[in-house]
């Protein structure tokens, strides 16, 4: 079953967006938890990363300062509050636990595109 994402979307540049990634079991509350994201021509590459109880959080450099990942056990939800975007952070956007599972169905992701 894939998670359900809401959030995405167009914004200009210097603009904010929060996504969110929902589970409809338990998963999500039972693992640590990532974000990923992939960009037109590349790679899937991790971008966030949450502790399973929350306390601890990890960035890539490229959003470090600017984005900031949490999660809501009770709703099975983890969010991603992005600021300060910037067109280079276009891309389509994915939750996951972590590490990812090795035979992860990544979904379709949410798509978020930055207008410079």
């Amino acid at each position: 079953v894939q998670p359900v994402y809401s959030g995405g979307g167009l914004v200009q540049a210097g603009g904010s967006l929060r996504l969110s990634c929902a589970d409809s079991g338990s998963t999500f509350s039972r693992n640590a938890m990532a974000w990923y994201r992939q960009a037109p021509g590349k790679q899937r590459i991790l971008i966030a990363l949450i502790s399973l109880d929350g306390v601890n959080t990890n960035y890539a450099d490229s959003v470090k300062g600017r984005f900031t990942m949490s999660r809501d056990d009770a709703k099975q939800t983890v969010y991603l509050q992005m600021n300060n975007l910037r067109p280079d952070d276009t891309a389509v956007y994915y939750c996951s636990v972590h590490p990812p599972y090795a035979d992860q169905s990544w979904g379709r992701g949410t798509q978020v595109t930055v207008s410079s």
